[in-house]
């Protein structure tokens, strides 16, 4: 929306800065650790680990750790067995905000980011209470470096997806959740510079956050995300520039 920041703008960008400082690395050894432990090691009959080799390579993770978080995950090396936890919660002006969280210990880090909602004004919710304000998505985010904007989304359209949206200086891709390899494969073929790719939560509807609220939102993802435990967060809100 022309006038206006994107959260999951704004989280790509943020996500750059925390790979300078080696969280990402934690965030993706730990995916995959768990990806492998629950469909083998195996990547090409364990999608789940597939696509997260991906982003770990994307991330310049070297080889060597991304094979230890495997065999962490096989238990072929000892390793902490982290549990997968989905948490939802509301932020200031009622933000719907979901968190992906992988724990070796729920009690705690229930007790902590319910304290985190709370200190930053907003507060931790039931199961279920904004999952539906979510859908499982593909995206795929272009830089647009020139790029001429119909003839990316007739590719992308030949190719499966189901969308495409145009920000201040990139494009987002959007397909099925079963569509999203097959239509980033046929994008590099073509030899589209891809510059994010993931499965993600997309927000059905947006709040429009301005003044004291935007400001104490921002205060709190930053909170959450700083949160060992947690993987990734999720939320629907967009600030005034």
């Amino acid at each position: 929306m022309a006038g206006h920041s994107k959260w999951s703008t704004i989280k790509r960008k943020k996500a750059r800065v925390d790979a300078q400082r080696g969280k990402l690395f934690t965030r993706l050894s730990r995916e995959i650790i768990v990806a492998a432990r629950l469909g083998g090691g195996d990547p090409e009959a364990n999608p789940r680990l597939k696509a997260a080799i991906q982003r770990a390579k994307e991330a310049n993770i070297p080889n060597e750790n991304i094979q230890r978080a495997i065999q962490k995950g096989t238990g072929e090396l000892g390793g902490t067995a982290y549990e997968e936890l989905v948490y939802e919660g509301y932020g200031p002006g009622g933000v719907a905000v979901m968190l992906e969280i992988m724990t070796d210990n729920r009690n705690r880090t229930a007790g902590e980011i319910r304290h985190l909602f709370s200190r930053h004004g907003g507060n931790l919710g039931e199961a279920g209470c904004v999952s539906w304000m979510f859908t499982k998505k593909g995206v795929i985010v272009v830089e647009k470096d020139g790029l001429d904007e119909d003839e990316l989304m007739l590719a992308a359209l030949e190719a499966g997806a189901e969308d495409m949206k145009t920000e201040e200086d990139e494009f987002e891709i959007i397909t099925a959740p079963e569509d999203f390899d097959r239509v980033r494969q046929a994008l590099e073929e073509k030899g589209v510079p891809i510059a994010e790719a993931q499965v993600t939560m997309v927000p059905r509807s947006t709040v429009r956050l301005t003044g004291q609220e935007a400001e104490q939102m921002m205060r709190l993802i930053e909170a959450l995300e700083d949160h060992d435990d947690v993987q990734e967060v999720y939320a629907n809100f967009e600030l005034e520039n």
